[in-house]
């Protein structure tokens, strides 16, 4: 059975306030290990650089990003963290690090016609695991998106009245693959990502789902740390 994963507004508490410690989380990860109601386990938020919410902004444009995982929304326990290695030219590298800065696990993502192919390229390496990698879409599904490009300005304005902006943007979906096996999966519907490998770190899986996130299309509005505030 796969464990989904799934991206949302935190629940509040403030009754268990963190004695002035700052406004609680705004994002949580969620999980659900089967049938059941999912439920909050880490609460995420950009770790800003020096220089504030500016900088942050302005190194995002070329791929970077940097994130904590929290334990509770008011930041109590640091589960895990994601820096930038190096970001440039449409491929961008990140590292997942535990509570104590050990690795959990590595993130590549080559942009379309930037990288190694012509859709973008999501790959992800455990620690104590196999390299896996998805591509961003179905060829076939690209193929018939691209023939529409020229009404895609009606498509795109229909979308937005409708409210979500979700038919203009293109394939989303990724499938993970390490030799034989299919230990992950995103699908679009729901923004959930689905991780089937028993045993798989969800701290690598709940970091992959952030960053993937972060990456949505304009057409939603702004992405999830793209704030300004």
């Amino acid at each position: 059975m796969s464990r989904v994963v799934t991206m949302g507004s935190a629940p509040r508490n403030e009754a268990a306030g963190g004695g002035g410690a700052g406004a609680p989380v705004g994002h949580a990860v969620l999980c659900a290990d089967g049938p059941g109601p999912a439920r909050a386990v880490a609460y995420v938020e950009r770790e800003l650089p020096p220089g504030g919410i500016p900088a942050y902004r302005a190194a995002r444009r070329g791929g970077a990003r940097s994130f904590v995982l929290w334990a509770d929304e008011h930041r109590r326990e640091r589960l895990a963290t994601l820096v930038t290695v190096s970001a440039g030219g449409g491929v961008a590298t990140y590292r997942v690090l535990g509570a104590h800065g050990e690795l959990i696990g590595t993130l590549v993502r080559e942009k379309a016609l930037r990288g190694r192919g012509l859709r973008t390229r999501w790959t992800v390496t455990p620690a104590d695991g196999d390299e896996a990698v998805g591509l961003k879409g179905r060829i076939v599904w690209w193929f018939v998106w691209w023939l529409f490009v020229p009404v895609q300005t009606l498509v795109i304005l229909l979308s937005l009245l409708g409210g979500d902006g979700d038919a203009a943007r293109g394939p989303r979906r990724i499938v993970w693959r390490a030799r034989r096996e299919v230990p992950m999966e995103f699908r679009s519907g729901g923004d959930a990502l689905h991780l089937r490998a028993p045993g798989y770190d969800w701290r690598l899986g709940a970091a992959l789902l952030v960053v993937l996130r972060s990456f949505d299309s304009p057409l939603l509005g702004r992405e999830w740390d793209d704030a300004e505030a």
